[in-house]
């Protein structure tokens, strides 16, 4: 698994050509906007009908990711399920494989805005989570320091092809959406322009995990 390894807010981090954060010290995985069951979601209220096979497709390459790193702690940013209901609706070889991954980790919800509240899956379920430095937030919070987030699906173009990717500067760290069914949103949208700094970094995934400075 090709990863680019870097340090912000004092601690060594990689991010993962997947689109994964692993912060090998603690043995930590984070995965961001995963947005399981969004098929179902669209097919219930009646939009555009996809081929319901992303949750296997986005839960094979968070296995992977755990696999390949041996994480013992997951984080999953918010926006974990398309909504409550899609959570409810996860037939039930895909539970027990989520279930599978769960075993034995200390796995954390972060509470996103498509699937704010509880739900009835395992784990543990916060607004936010402060470990050390850093505090793992769903949607970045301006002036904030040493933030991880998501919320954005952030994407950049380079030789023609976009690609999701990391955004990184000395204050914050936005995760890509992992999930299989995600759009992007460009790195020089308004929302995202205004919040990384004049030095930020992008870090594109894909086959590897490219950085590059993160064009104005």
């Amino acid at each position: 698994m090709t990863a680019h390894a870097f340090t912000f807010a004092e601690t060594a981090l990689s991010a993962l050509a997947s689109g994964a954060l692993h912060w090998p010290e603690r043995r930590l995985l984070c995965v961001s906007d995963l947005h399981l069951g969004k098929s179902e979601r669209l097919a219930r209220r009646g939009g555009t009908l996809l081929p319901p096979y992303e949750t296997r497709e986005t839960l094979a390459r968070l296995d992977a990711a755990i696999e390949a790193t041996r994480s013992e702690t997951v984080i999953c940013l918010g926006d974990s399920f398309d909504d409550l209901a899609a959570a409810d609706a996860m037939p039930d070889a895909e539970r027990l494989w989520l279930a599978r991954l769960m075993a034995g980790r200390d796995w954390v919800w972060i509470e996103g805005n498509h699937d704010a509240g509880p739900i009835d899956i395992g784990g543990t379920h916060r607004a936010e989570l402060a470990l050390g430095p850093l505090t793992f937030r769903h949607i970045a919070q301006a002036g904030a320091k040493g933030e991880v987030s998501g919320h954005y699906h952030p994407k950049l173009r380079l030789a023609g092809q976009s690609r999701p990717c990391f955004l990184l500067d000395a204050d914050r760290l936005i995760l890509p959406a992992f999930g299989a069914y995600t759009g992007g949103m460009r790195h020089d949208d308004p929302a995202l322009s205004g919040l990384m700094g004049p030095k930020a970094l992008a870090i594109l995934t894909g086959p590897r995990a490219i950085p590059c400075p993160l064009p104005r």
